[in-house]
């Protein structure tokens, strides 16, 4: 089974070997968009355990996570080569630049699949397994197709990114609750802006490798830009959820008001101003936003904190009963 319409260079039959060839399977598993996924892992793992922190049990978890976002970015790119052989941002990719032949990198990514999903179920528990191995369907068989045919490829791409604090929290505790959902529905709302600014900035190079992502069918970015701002608005209040919610402090309620407050001021002035600076700035606001809100979000747990938690939250909300 092959990609279709495969690019000539993916036939070659070549493959890097000895220590040369780390770094060509860690760019085919877009090692930096893993990383991201690991920190959210992590993010939620210890807002659920930080007070019984097992780290033995945090490592494992994410060195599952991890091997599992590695190998479904590879099967994306295993399955897109032919299409980012088109594309001046992807051409050089290890696929479209020859570096792997396509059955090496599907190899890789099945292999680097199943050892996360493996060492997930094995070390940690079966919910955070089943919830990597969802992720790993979602991504490969609804995502990376729908992005041919359909501009909501963007919300089901979210979707992938807001499972990995489900992970982490589920690894942590062995469940779900009111915490790891809020934490997946920020990641959700966040990738949104993330993603459309990026596309809005590619999107001639979209085009021409045959996506539909919303700024291929909206070049000028009237539609695209309200968007961005709408789901930068979204942000804005997380904080005080996670403070009412009994979560987090006085600390990251004003750190997450200020983050969200900074990134929409980015999304508006590209509503103001649709130009290619503006949504770069966008784009960069958001990479510096989710490191942070994490961050910021981990060291509360740290402080002393005169808000309730935990099980003592729920005395607090009493309160407010007749």
């Amino acid at each position: 089974m092959k990609p279709e319409s495969m690019h000539p260079a993916l036939e070659a039959e070549r493959c890097p070997a000895g220590l040369g060839v780390l770094p060509v399977y860690l760019e085919l598993g877009k090692a930096r968009l893993s990383t991201l996924v690991v920190i959210t892992a992590f993010a939620g793992f210890m807002l659920a355990g930080a007070e019984n922190l097992h780290p033995g049990l945090l490592f494992w978890t994410l060195l599952g996570t991890g091997l599992a976002a590695l190998g479904a970015n590879a099967f994306n790119q295993w399955r897109e080569a032919a299409l980012d052989a088109r594309m001046e941002r992807t051409r050089r990719r290890p696929l479209p630049a020859g570096q792997l032949t396509s059955r090496h990198a599907l190899i890789w990514a099945g292999s680097v699949s199943i050892m996360g999903i493996v060492i997930l179920a094995w070390f940690v528990n079966g919910l955070t397994a089943g919830l990597g191995a969802l992720n790993i369907l979602i991504y490969v068989l609804i995502y990376t197709p729908l992005k041919r045919v359909s501009s909501l490829c963007t919300l089901a791409g979210a979707v992938c990114g807001a499972i990995p604090p489900l992970m982490g929290w589920a690894a942590a505790t062995g469940g779900l609750d009111y915490g790891a959902w809020l934490l997946a529905a920020t990641l959700f709302v966040w990738q949104i802006p993330h993603f459309l600014s990026l596309a809005w900035l590619y999107r001639e190079d979209y085009t021409r490798g045959g996506f539909r992502m919303l700024p291929v069918a909206d070049p000028t970015g009237r539609v695209t830009c309200p968007v961005i701002v709408l789901y930068t608005l979204a942000l804005v209040p997380v904080g005080l959820a996670f403070f009412l919610g009994g979560l987090s402090g006085y600390f990251f309620l004003g750190a997450s008001l200020l983050l969200g407050l900074s990134f929409l001021y980015w999304g508006t002035q590209l509503f103001l101003r649709r130009t290619e600076t503006n949504a770069r700035r966008v784009f960069l606001a958001s990479l510096i936003y989710l490191p942070l809100f994490m961050g910021f979000l981990v060291i509360d747990q740290s402080l002393p904190n005169p808000h309730t938690r935990g099980g003592q939250v729920l005395e607090w909300h009493a309160t407010l009963e007749p």
